[in-house]
């Protein structure tokens, strides 16, 4: 049985970010976007980040382009814009689908594990 901390996705430098090295830690996983209407999630993210982060607390996020194109940039471009807008230090990782048939693992193992209302697997 795969648990979250079997997966290895990408960094956003594209090296490898085993997730077993929070195995131990609640993680919170996050799908953003810079150009949506939720993207001043970041501010509230990052004080979770720091605030928590020595009690075993770690945010991971993962941008996409999947919704309405609200993440246009490359993940340099992504990187850049979460630091210099947001002061965001937790773990950005490499932009991926959350959705169809290339959907990173991380997100298929999350909607299989917590499907959603009427056991639907999709991220909306």
């Amino acid at each position: 049985m795969t648990v979250l901390y079997d997966l290895t996705p990408l960094a956003a430098d594209g090296v490898p970010y085993p997730l077993a090295h929070h195995r131990g830690r609640v993680v919170l996983v996050v799908n953003t976007a810079s150009q949506c209407g939720f993207t001043p999630q970041y501010a509230g993210l990052e004080t979770l980040w720091r605030t928590h982060r020595d009690a075993g607390f770690v945010v991971l996020g993962f941008p996409c382009n999947q919704f309405g194109a609200q993440e246009p940039g490359d993940v340099d471009d992504v990187a850049r814009f979460c630091s210099q807008t947001y002061d965001v230090t937790f773990p950005i990782l490499a932009k991926v689908a959350v959705n169809g048939a290339g959907a990173d693992p991380v997100f298929v193992h999350l909607k299989r594990e917590k499907p959603g209302l009427l056991g639907t697997q999709a991220i909306k």
